[in-house]
């Protein structure tokens, strides 16, 4: 039977995987593998909720074993079932009893929940148990990283590469840690790796944006240039991205209007008032949790160094970058989407009780909030979520950052993601994204004004006192001195900008496009 299913699943018939895994179910109830794998058949289908509660279910059976639990992590936080997963890992350990590839797993999943201060425990005991192995000295450079250890990131990247100087990653992280000089730099060995037969289109990616970071670093510009562009040939040809599809969907969320009609019944509220509908239920909901303030705009527009300037006042809880929201859209409209939102969630959310997503954002965001009034949500590509936002949350802050569209976009033209923004790997996709950004924002303004803040990244580096008093007066917020001292922030930073964020504010006299502006034109048309 486990054959059979795994036979379905593989032809990607997810109807008939689930029916033969069920079978199996009720003949083994709660075995955690099968539940496992019903979660993801239900996620493959398109449905959030049943697949989220196969994935708690796995997580209730309390297993232990390292095979399942390999999968169980990841599922749980798909789910942003932070709580249950941390209960996985804790019953897997102690750390010092878990076998490497558990740990390697638990660094990362903790990592993705913006943890790393818990994920360096876990790798730091796989590298005590094997100090060669090159899987684990990566993952640890990229957590030290995060925690602005850089000598001791750079320690463990270079070890790793004289273990396996093959592993093409290795020489991506390497490369984002320090400026490279004419007297020290890996230019002759990043160019010897990608002559190296057998290379992959990912590991020809990450070699030849490590390439660019490094020419960049030395002002060969030219040659920067043409690695920077055979890193996006690479890096395109392997995703999925149409542009009209895009386009439709802005289209949809600017003409988006919901259609829920709440129930008449009345309820009786906390504080003992009464109310006629379920969304003002969904208001009070609210109110019982820290007030989020979203921090959006596009990626690489300064939403690191905001968030991270928030992170300094004693009443604000910076959580980095969350995907809370989205899995909340995701429970209110039972739909399991890839990435943000897709066009069947927009369809579903008109019919949607979207005070049902408040109540579950700011539920699943309580065990990470302590005791403060305000917590930060630093994904920047909630501005597509600002539609539901402002009717979910209410009581929500939404602070814009805007940067100049050009140096907006050549940061995002030369920052290698995971599977993220396939729109930034070709200049004229990422000119059209960018106007449609634009478009869309102007429309939340027009609609949800008193709810965004434009924030000017340029302002805010010089004159950063007046841009954050005129943060927190809009979040309702005292302004706080110790906001302005970046240098004693000690939290981790789970982004691309992990590494510059660290730095004191700096204003460049000329812009990091500048030396490329022959190549730009597709962008400077935009």
């Amino acid at each position: 039977m486990l054959a059979s299913a795994e036979a379905l699943a593989a032809r990607q018939d997810w109807a008939g995987a689930i029916a033969t895994y069920e079978k199996i179910l009720a003949q083994a109830p709660n075995e955690p593998y099968t539940l496992v794998q019903l979660s993801y058949m239900y996620s493959l289908r398109g449905n959030y909720r049943r697949a989220a509660e196969f994935a708690l279910a796995a997580a209730r059976t309390g297993t232990t074993d390292e095979k399942v639990l390999a999968e169980l992590l990841p599922r749980l936080r798909t789910f942003n079932q932070g709580p249950e997963l941390l209960a996985c890992i804790e019953r897997a350990g102690p750390p010092a009893r878990m076998p490497i590839p558990l740990l390697i797993a638990a660094g990362a999943q903790l990592s993705y929940l913006n943890l790393p201060e818990r994920a360096i425990d876990y790798l730091d005991e796989a590298r005590r148990a094997d100090p060669d192995y090159p899987t684990t000295l990566l993952a640890r450079t990229q957590i030290l990283t995060y925690l602005g250890r850089f000598d001791d990131a750079e320690q463990d990247v270079e070890h790793a590469l004289r273990r396996a100087p093959e592993i093409a990653q290795g020489y991506w992280l390497r490369a984002s840690l320090r400026r490279q000089t004419a007297e020290r730099n890996h230019v002759d060995a990043i160019r010897r790796e990608l002559t190296r037969p057998g290379r992959s289109t990912d590991d020809i990616a990450l070699l030849s944006f490590a390439l660019h970071k490094e020419l960049d670093d030395l002002q060969r510009y030219d040659e920067a240039w043409q690695a920077l562009m055979q890193g996006c040939r690479a890096k395109r040809s392997r995703l999925n991205y149409d542009g009209r599809r895009m386009k439709q969907l802005f289209d949809a969320l600017a003409t988006f209007e919901p259609t829920f009609e709440p129930a008449q019944a009345t309820r009786r509220l906390a504080d003992g008032s009464r109310s006629s509908d379920l969304t003002a239920v969904g208001i009070a909901s609210v109110g019982a949790g820290a007030t989020p303030i979203f921090i959006v705009g596009m990626h690489r527009s300064g939403t690191t160094l905001l968030e991270q300037m928030l992170a300094g006042h004693p009443e604000v809880a910076a959580l980095g970058e969350l995907y809370d929201f989205t899995s909340a859209m995701r429970y209110a409209t039972d739909h399991h989407c890839k990435g943000v939102i897709d066009a069947t969630l927009i369809e579903r959310a008109r019919v949607a009780d979207l005070s049902v997503a408040g109540r579950r954002y700011i539920e699943g965001v309580q065990w990470r909030l302590g005791s403060a009034r305000y917590h930060t949500d630093k994904l920047p590509s909630n501005f597509l979520n600002i539609g539901f936002i402002a009717r979910a949350l209410p009581r929500a802050k939404i602070l814009h950052m805007v940067r100049d569209p050009l140096e907006t976009c050549f940061s995002n033209l030369r920052e290698l993601y995971s599977d993220a923004n396939p729109y930034s790997y070709d200049l004229a996709e990422l000119a059209d994204y960018y106007g449609w950004y634009a478009e869309l924002m102007k429309h939340w303004h027009a609609r949800f004004g008193g709810q965004i803040l434009d924030v000017e990244y340029a302002r805010l580096l010089t004159e950063p006192e007046v841009q954050l008093r005129r943060v927190t007066e809009f979040c309702g917020l005292p302004f706080d001195p110790a906001m302005l001292e970046l240098g004693s922030r000690r939290r981790g930073v789970v982004t691309a900008s992990a590494v510059q964020v660290r730095d004191s504010i700096q204003v460049r006299e000329r812009p990091k496009w500048a030396p490329y502006e022959r190549w730009l034109s597709p962008l400077m048309a935009e």
